[in-house]
């Protein structure tokens, strides 16, 4: 061998500049303090403020009109059950009576309805 040789200078494997020694991620590199560098500007506070109010509104609106369609379901089968219920006692009542009376009685209780109402 040549008395002159090249030697390597570091002893072993060099990490990346990202990645300490011990394979800990290093510090970011300290900055100043600046508390108003993230905050916004009125005119883009008050804009997010309007497009969240009319998405807002816009929802209250589907919750009403759903809130509507479901209330006239609940009324159908309300009414629905109603005119079954009379039916049944009227075919109840028809049992014991004769049609005619039956008639009569229907006719009656529907002006005394019209009456209260």
């Amino acid at each position: 061998m040549p008395a002159t040789s090249v030697r390597p200078t570091s002893g072993g494997p060099k990490a990346a500049p990202s990645v300490r020694k011990n394979g800990q991620p290093p510090h970011a590199s300290p900055t100043a303090f600046r508390p108003s560098a993230s905050l916004t500007p009125y005119s883009k506070r008050l804009a997010a403020r309007t497009a969240l109010a009319a998405t807002k509104a816009h929802e209250n609106e589907l919750k009403a009109e759903k809130e509507t369609a479901r209330q006239a379901r609940v009324a159908a089968l309300l009414e629905k059950r109603a005119r079954k219920a009379e039916r049944e006692r009227f075919e109840k009542m028809a049992e014991t009576m004769h049609r005619r009376r039956v008639e009569r009685v229907r006719r009656r209780e529907g002006r005394n309805r019209a009456v209260r109402s």
